[in-house]
C-alpha cells in the first residue's frame, strides 16, 4: 500500500483542508502517516501571512526532502498561490498547486515520477471560484469546520484576498450536513473556521446568524466556537443568540489590530476603537463570564511610539482575556508596501520586537487575571485525549485551560470540575473530579 503524509502550517482553515486531503488520499488507497515517517507522497499545505510564515514553509519543504528524498513532493496553500515560482526553484519540489487546484490533488497524483522541473498549476482565484467544503477530524474531541473562504476586505497590510480570493460560502444545509458527519465521528466540539466568517452568506443570500441557528439544532455536538469574527460584523443579534444558546460557547475572538484610530484608518480597517469597546461591553453585559481574545499587529508603518502607547493603554483598559500579538511584516502587493506615501515608514525591526514583547507581557497578565476570576468556581471542561507528563488538559466553556491527572476514560468527555490553583504551565488545576459527569 502506498504511503502519504500531509504537513500543515498556518491557520485552522488550513488544518480543515489538510484533513479533507487526507481523507481523499485514504479513499485512493494511501496509508497516511505522520510527517517525518517514510512516505511515497508528501504534501505540504502552506501559509503566507508573514515573511516568517514563508520562511517556515521553505524550512518544512527542506525537512520533507531530508525525511524522504525520493518522495513525490507537493506544495500547496497560500504560499504556493502567492509565490509559486519561488517554491518551484527549490530543488526536489515536484508539484506546486494553487488554491483552486488544491481540491483536485487526486487528479494530479496520477503521475508520481520525480522530475527535473516541477509542474506548476496555479490559476487566478476569480469570481467563479466555488466554495470547497472541508473539516478536520484528526483530534478525538474537536473538529475545525470550514464554513467560509476568501475576503472582500482590502486591509492595507494583508495578502489573504490575493491568496484566497473573494468571500464565498456554502448553503447552510451543506454545513449542517458536514456537522452531522462530524457528530457521527464522535467529536464533541466544532470550531467554525473561515477567512472572514462574518461575511458568511453574503454571496448566497443567507447570513451567519442563519447558520448558527441551523447548527444549534444538530444532535450530538455539545459545543460550538466561532474561531474569529470582525467587530463590525459581530452583530448584537449574534451576541444575544450565543448568550441564549446552550451549545455556542461564551468565547469570542475579535481582531483588534490596533487601538489607535489613526492607525486603524491607515490599515483600512472597517471600525474604530469606540465600536470595538462597545462590542465587548455588549458581550459582557449578556455573558459576564465570557472570554474575549484579540489579534493585535505592532510595528505597522503608520504606528508611531505615541500610537503604540495609545494601543497599549486601550488594551489595558479593555476586558480582554488574552492577545495574539503579531509583528508587522512587509508583504509584496499590499498598499502598505506599494504606497508608502499613503501609509508611512515602518519602525525598525528592534522596535517592532520591543512592542511585541510589551504586548505579550500584557497578554500574560490579562490571561492570569481572567483565570483568577474563576478560582474556586465549578465549570464544565471538555477533556482532550493528549497527555503530557502524566496529565491531561481541557477547556472550560469560557476557554480556561484546565489540567488533571491523565485518565483515558475522561478523553472526549465533559466533566464539571472546581477550578483550583495555577499550574506551572499556566493552566488551572481541576479539583473535585468526582462532580457529576455531564456527557
Amino acid at each position: 500500500m502506498p504511503r502519504a503524509t500531509v504537513h500543515t502550517l498556518g491557520c485552522k482553515l488550513n488544518y480543515a483542508e489538510s484533513s479533507t486531503l487526507t481523507r481523499d488520499l485514504e479513499a485512493l488507497g494511501y496509508a497516511c502517516v505522520p510527517f517525518g515517517e517514510p512516505a511515497d507522497v508528501t504534501i505540504i499545505n502552506t501559509c503566507s501571512v508573514t515573511d516568517e510564515a514563508d520562511r517556515k514553509c521553505r524550512q518544512s519543504i527542506r525537512r520533507a526532502l531530508r525525511f524522504n528524498p525520493g518522495a513525490f513532493l507537493v506544495v500547496t496553500g497560500c504560499y504556493a498561490q502567492l509565490k509559486p515560482d519561488e517554491i518551484a526553484r527549490i530543488p526536489g519540489v515536484d508539484l506546486v498547486l494553487g488554491a483552486r487546484e488544491k481540491a483536485a490533488l487526486p487528479h494530479y497524483l496520477a503521475a508520481l515520477d520525480k522530475r527535473e522541473q516541477p509542474h506548476v498549476a496555479v490559476s487566478c482565484i476569480g469570481e467563479a471560484t466555488r466554495f470547497q467544503a472541508a473539516f478536520s477530524s484528526a483530534e478525538r474531541t474537536r473538529a475545525f469546520l470550514k464554513v467560509q473562504d476568501g475576503c472582500d476586505y482590502g486591509c492595507s497590510f494583508c495578502t489573504i484576498p490575493l491568496a484566497r480570493g473573494r468571500s464565498r460560502s456554502a448553503d447552510p444545509a451543506e454545513i449542517v450536513a458536514q456537522a452531522r458527519r462530524i457528530a457521527a465521528l464522535g467529536r464533541r466540539e466544532i470550531v467554525l473556521s473561515g477567512v472572514n466568517i462574518g461575511l458568511f452568506g453574503a454571496d448566497t443570500g443567507a447570513s451567519l446568524l442563519d447558520l448558527l441557528r441551523a447548527l444549534d439544532a444538530v444532535e450530538g455536538i455539545a459545543r460550538y466556537r466561532i474561531s474569529s469574527i470582525e467587530p463590525n460584523l459581530l452583530t448584537p443579534e449574534i451576541i444575544r443568540f450565543v448568550a441564549a444558546s446552550g451549545r455556542f460557547m461564551p468565547h469570542f475572538h475579535i481582531p483588534l489590530q490596533s487601538g489607535d484610530d489613526h492607525v486603524l484608518g491607515k490599515m483600512r480597517r472597517r471600525y474604530r476603537r469606540e465600536l470595538y469597546a462597545d462590542r465587548l461591553a455588549e458581550i459582557l453585559a449578556a455573558m459576564p463570564h465570557a472570554c474575549v481574545g484579540a489579534d493585535v499587529i505592532v510595528g505597522f508603518p503608520a504606528e508611531t511610539e505615541a500610537h503604540f502607547e495609545n494601543t497599549r493603554a486601550f488594551i489595558e483598559d479593555l476586558p480582554l482575556a488574552y492577545l495574539h500579538v503579531f509583528t508587522y511584516s512587509e508583504r509584496r502587493d499590499t498598499v502598505a508596501v506599494d504606497r508608502p506615501d499613503l501609509v508611512g515608514e515602518a519602525p525598525p525591526p528592534a522596535e517592532r520586537s520591543r512592542r511585541n514583547r510589551a504586548l505579550r507581557l500584557l497578554s500574560d497578565r490579562k490571561r492570569r487575571a481572567f483565570y483568577g476570576r474563576f478560582l474556586g468556581e465549578a465549570r464544565p471542561v471538555l477533556w482532550e485525549a493528549d497527555h503530557h507528563d502524566g496529565r491531561m488538559h481541557g477547556f472550560t466553556d469560557n476557554y480556561i485551560r484546565v489540567s488533571r491527572p491523565y485518565d483515558e476514560r475522561y478523553a472526549g468527555r465533559i466533566e464539571t470540575v472546581r477550578l483550583a490553583d495555577f499550574e506551572p504551565d499556566g493552566s488551572l488545576a481541576a479539583a473535585d473530579a468526582d462532580l457529576p459527569m455531564l456527557a
